[in-house]
């Protein structure tokens, strides 16, 4: 892996079509075009580490941030290394509805759902 291969993975998060539908809905409804989607990983859950995926205005030293279409996805710079290739995505289905987060850099996972996997 060369460096720059290290860089674009950092910063290679993706957003869905369906995700970035629902984010711009959500934030329609908030009345709010000033909020960016945060994407974090804090430790927790039965594995080490969790997911946090909230409306933040902050903007942090180091932050990565990505447009999709209008809507801005923002990592902080600890969490990056740990989310580079990930996707999110919007699931709504009979089964379930919400965030979903497929990570290519995780290697374990629990029958929790809250913790890293």
């Amino acid at each position: 892996m060369t460096v720059q291969d290290e860089t674009t993975a950092s910063e290679g998060i993706l957003l869905s079509d369906a995700a970035a539908i629902k984010v711009k809905t959500l934030l329609e409804q908030e009345g709010r075009e000033d909020l960016a989607l945060r994407v974090a990983v804090q430790p927790g859950g039965c594995s080490g580490l969790r997911y946090q995926l909230f409306f933040d205005e902050r903007s942090l030293d180091g932050d990565v941030v990505k447009d999709f279409g209008g809507v801005k996805v923002v990592t902080d710079r600890m969490s990056a290394p740990y989310l580079g290739g990930a996707s999110i995505d919007f699931v709504d289905t009979i089964e379930k509805q919400g965030f979903t987060i497929d990570n290519p850099n995780a290697t374990g996972s629990c029958a929790c759902g809250d913790s890293f996997h």
